[in-house]
């Protein structure tokens, strides 16, 4: 039996509060151990599910102690490779939120490090980890479909009010894109095996972030197309459309908090077979694989390698944007 592995987190921030902090407490082969927070009222909510949870005042200090094998990073997206960099050279295993980097070149000192450190560095991109995620690829490569035709995707909600979000903040690396693009991106590409030949996108700015995205892309063996905004009325879903059927995913990134995790299977004479995942947590997962990975040296479903090649395209999406 192999003992927990040992977690600190970086940072009160929310989403650390309502979804990884008590993913890592609840998961098997994990221990919640510390958290470094300079707001000791930011660590009472933690404290409510992890009593005997130790609070540090600044992330140096956390990173010092022996006691904590693996850091969690939920900071805000421009200070992702400065942590992480910090955490493996502090002899820490790292799950950075994503975009773990803000361009795709930013990726190779973390691979370097994490190469001549031994130890397992990659970006908490939750949703492979989803066993609809693994359907999915199954089915297409199964040929359930037929050849696959075309991919589209869409991701939205609407945080305008919410102004001081770092989302909505230039300087913080905000804008959809970095935040939800990875999404709609980066399932296309673990579903399909497939990496894009050309990429043409559009974007609305809105104060230096964008606001609304539309891509359309070239795969070998499809062609594509999505959007994604922090300006819609909330919506996600996924389509692998082929010859003789489609997979719609209706619930693709945020499974239980949208709603329910759903696979369609939509066949010749209108027959829709679903299969649904009402109970399975893809942070729960992540941490789980993470710490299998660590213990016993298991492969780990999204290494750095593909989590750049996703950042890659959306580094062509910006850089080859026309603006709306």
């Amino acid at each position: 039996m192999h003992k927990p592995v040992q977690w600190g987190v970086l940072g009160a921030a929310k989403f650390a509060r309502q979804f990884m902090g008590p993913a890592i407490h609840a998961a098997s082969g994990a221990r919640l151990s510390a958290l470094a927070t300079s707001d000791s009222a930011k660590a009472e909510p933690f404290s409510e599910f992890c009593p005997d949870l130790r609070v540090f005042t600044d992330y140096e200090t956390l990173l010092a102690d022996p006691e904590v094998e693996a850091v969690y990073v939920p900071l805000p997206n421009h200070m992702h490779v400065e942590w992480s960099l910090k955490a493996l050279e502090a002899g820490k295993h790292v799950l950075c939120e994503k975009p773990i980097t803000m361009r795709a070149d930013e990726f190779d000192a973390l691979i370097q490090t994490r190469d001549r450190t031994g130890l397992l560095a990659a970006e908490a991109y939750m949703i492979v980890h989803h066993p609809q995620w693994g359907r999915v690829r199954n089915l297409i490569a199964d040929g359930a479909i037929g050849d696959l035709v075309h991919v589209s995707g869409a991701f939205s909600f609407d945080n305008r009010a919410d102004t001081g979000n770092i989302r909505n903040r230039a300087e913080t690396g905000g804008g959809g894109l970095r935040d939800i693009g990875v999404y709609v991106i980066g399932s296309a590409r673990f579903a399909t095996g497939q990496e894009p030949m050309s990429v043409q996108s559009a974007i609305r700015w809105e104060d230096g972030i964008d606001a609304f995205t539309e891509i359309r892309a070239q795969f070998p063996g499809f062609t594509y197309s999505s959007y994604v905004s922090i300006r819609m009325h909330p919506h996600q879903e996924m389509v692998f459309h082929g010859e003789r059927g489609l997979i719609r995913l209706t619930a693709p990134f945020n499974a239980r908090v949208f709603g329910e995790a759903r696979v369609e299977l939509h066949r010749p004479g209108l027959e829709v077979l679903v299969t649904r995942f009402p109970g399975d947590d893809h942070y729960k997962l992540q941490v789980e694989a993470f710490c299998r990975s660590v213990r016993q040296g298991a492969d780990y479903p999204c290494p750095l390698e593909f989590s750049r090649g996703t950042q890659d395209m959306i580094d062509r999406v910006f850089d080859g944007a026309v603006s709306l």
